[in-house]
């Protein structure tokens, strides 16, 4: 984007972006395609590290592009990284914080700088369409730039509690948020970008120090992100980046008494496991864990029916499904419910499939061959057990034959009891039901472990009612943006309840950046 524009890149802002910003796309793309298929080390005190073993990150589009090679690190390499970040601990914590502040607006800024390059890189190694990837790293330096802002708001979370009532004495009590030590961050492959750079830029900036461990099939993303924390001046072994398999590398980080703090987004069970591994230690330390979701939207019949489906559409589709707050789950009260299933079908079948980094394209590929088989498997299971509208099938032939594409699926009559109503599939199908009262919606809704997003169509009064009883952390109503999608640090807090999340404060809110610090009160007593 120029300098001088007014356009604010958001989820929400996203679906018109000025012509430069798909210009500077292709102008990145065009030098990316020129570069593919280096070999990438991890980063470890301040240098490049290799592994004996390595591994292909491939395009999913296309799998016949290797995109880079990476290393397969061992649990001698998160020993390692644990133990270069443990060395920088005490320099790193000690860094007055308004330093550290202008440290990590300076990455923000660097991250702003390589936009293009790192969505390009975004689009092609998730499958993200190119707003989609802009997106994401744009979000990165807003979540940092965003910690920055409740650092300085709250002066570096520093302050005078009251003074004792004592008799020739002179009582100080301070409170000071300070940092816990080592801290890792695993991150998921969809949001490469702002999943594993916004927690990190959290952790950092609270004075911890870093060890980032991305998904496998999205390695490239993090190792660009670590490169501009160190190209803004942190310290050699604040930020450390590895690379490989989590029942190894990344068990290895989890079991170890070294690490003080962990941030997990990804799967329910899975979190759940680190939440118990984790509590294995010497002492409870923070586990933040944000573990997906089951997204309902309830449809009033006051709803606006064109408004709805295109937040419907947007949520349910947008990324392939491959969104914790996907909306997976369209309650519709009976006087609407037809009019409006017929528009979501014709929206859906009118979905341009294919390569992400073209323009044109809406839905990329899902990320990898588990996930292609998932899609197929789930398509058969609901093909017994309800009415598939539209898709319910994997795309082959032409562009199709070489990447895991699938059709973008709608289902309805499925039995309310049946397991996939409440099971999260990450992949493009969304359940839809008939209800006769929005009561009768709420109470399918809130039925589920999860508790992300939420969204509602209606009235404002009956909008009232939705986040009254909704059980979620992030709500939205009456939005044609996305249904259940499309926060943004500053303006929606991210974060779930129930078995959505870990902590109860979203990330890119105002209550986020304290977890990554403990409290300690320093009380001074002197004479009058």
């Amino acid at each position: 984007m120029a300098a001088n524009s007014t356009f604010k890149f958001t989820y929400a802002t996203m679906f018109n972006p000025p012509e430069e910003m798909h210009t500077r796309f292709e102008e990145a793309l065009a030098k990316l395609k020129l570069n593919l298929g280096k070999e990438h080390g991890m980063w470890i005190d301040g240098k490049d590290v290799y592994a004996i073993e390595k591994f292909e990150d491939r395009f999913p589009a296309d799998t016949r592009v290797v995109l880079g090679v990476f290393q397969k690190g061992t649990a001698e390499h998160a020993r390692m990284a644990l133990a270069a970040a443990r060395k920088a601990f005490p320099v790193w914590s000690h860094t007055p914080w308004q330093e550290r502040v202008a440290l990590l607006r300076k990455a923000a800024e660097i991250i702003d700088r390589r936009l293009y390059e790192i969505s390009a890189i975004v689009s092609m190694e998730v499958g993200k369409n190119r707003t989609e990837a802009l997106g994401d790293v744009a979000e990165t330096a807003d979540l940092i730039r965003y910690a920055c802002q409740s650092m300085e708001a709250n002066n570096g979370y520093i302050k005078e509690m009251g003074r004792d009532p004592l008799s020739g004495y002179k009582a100080t009590n301070i409170s000071i948020l300070r940092p816990y030590g080592v801290w890792v961050v695993i991150s998921p492959f969809n949001f490469a970008a702002s999943l594993s750079g916004g927690p990190s830029g959290a952790a950092l900036l609270a004075g911890n120090t870093l060890v980032m461990k991305p998904a496998s099939d999205t390695p490239w993303t993090s190792r660009l992100l670590a490169e501009c924390f160190q190209e803004a001046g942190l310290p050699d072994g604040v930020v450390n980046y590895v690379t490989g398999p989590g029942g190894t590398l990344g068990q290895a980080l989890i079991d170890s008494p070294e690490v003080s703090g962990i941030t997990f987004t990804g799967s329910f069970e899975v979190g759940m496991k680190i939440y118990r591994d984790f509590g294995q230690g010497r002492w409870v330390r923070p586990a933040i864990l944000e573990m997906g979701g089951k997204n309902p939207t309830i449809v009033s019949r006051h709803a606006d029916l064109d408004e709805a489906a295109t937040g419907l559409i947007r949520s349910a589709f947008g990324l392939q499904g491959q969104k914790c707050s996907a909306g997976s789950r369209i309650y519709i009260e009976e006087p609407v419910y037809d009019q409006l299933v017929s528009i979501l079908v014709d929206r859906a079948q009118k979905l341009v499939i294919g390569d992400p980094t073209d323009r044109a394209t809406w839905l990329g590929p899902v990320i990898n061959q588990k996930a292609y088989g998932d899609y197929k498997s789930f398509a058969e299971e609901l093909s017994q057990s309800g009415d598939i509208l539209t898709g319910g099938k994997a795309l082959a032939g032409d562009r199709y034959d070489h990447g895991y594409f699938v059709a973008p699926t709608l289902v309805a009559n499925l039995p309310v009891n049946h397991r996939l109503w409440k099971y999260e599939m990450f992949v493009p199908i969304s359940t839809l039901a008939k209800i006769s009262s929005l009561d009768e919606g709420m109470r399918y809704a809130n039925d589920v472990d999860y508790g992300l997003t939420a969204g509602f169509y209606g009235s404002e009064e009956e909008a009232a009612w939705f986040f009254d009883k909704i059980e979620a952390g992030v709500t939205y109503a009456n939005r044609p943006q996305g249904a259940t999608t499309g926060a943004w640090p500053g303006f929606q807090p991210f974060g779930g309840w129930k078995g959505s999340g870990s902590s109860g404060k979203n990330g890119g809110g105002l209550y986020y950046l304290p977890l990554y610090m403990h409290e300690q009160i320093r009380t001074l007593i002197q004479h009058a």
